[in-house]
Parts: C-alpha cells; sequence; structure tokens
C-alpha cells in the first residue's frame, strides 16, 4: 500500500510571492508607486509611476503578461521577489 499523499504529483509552481500563471502581483504596498516620477516602462517603453520590487518602472500588466510568457526567469524573481528559502527568516 502507498500513502494517499505520495502519489499526487508535484505542483508546476512552488507557492510564494511570485504569482502562478494567470494569478496577479500584489503589488498594494506604496513602495511599488512613485508618485513623484514616471519613467519608462521597461517593456513597453510608455510612463508608468509603477515600480517592482527592485525598483524597476515597469506596469503591473506589463510585468504580469511577462511572468506569463517567461515562467521559468519569472522564477529568478524579476518583477517580484523570490520565495525565501527554509532557513532564511526574519530572526534577529
Amino acid at each position: 500500500m502507498t500513502r494517499q499523499g505520495r502519489t499526487k504529483e508535484k505542483p508546476p509552481f512552488e507557492p510564494g510571492l511570485i504569482p502562478a500563471p494567470g494569478e496577479l502581483l500584489v503589488w498594494r504596498d506604496a513602495q511599488h508607486f512613485d508618485r513623484w516620477q514616471d519613467l519608462p516602462c521597461t517593456l513597453c517603453g510608455q510612463p508608468t509611476p509603477m515600480r517592482s520590487h527592485s525598483g524597476e518602472p515597469v506596469h503591473k500588466a506589463c510585468a504580469e503578461g511577462w511572468i506569463i510568457a517567461n515562467p521559468v526567469e519569472a522564477r529568478r524573481g524579476r518583477f517580484a521577489p523570490k520565495p525565501k528559502s527554509k532557513g532564511q527568516g526574519d530572526h534577529a
């Protein structure tokens, strides 16, 4: 007999801050908006006040489209931070 949990396949993505394909980025934090300056989006070139977690100017919709088109590179954390691996907590 096999355990019930072992028969399930691993999901195609790891849970974390980078959305699964078809889901949306959560950019509610003020760090994602520059109220003083619009800069050209790194993907479409149109002005945007939006910023990625690393400060890169990009429309949220452009970033979500890029994540869908580039799922492997998206896991490296271009427009959303990479999930923290175990053992890298915020402990002092």
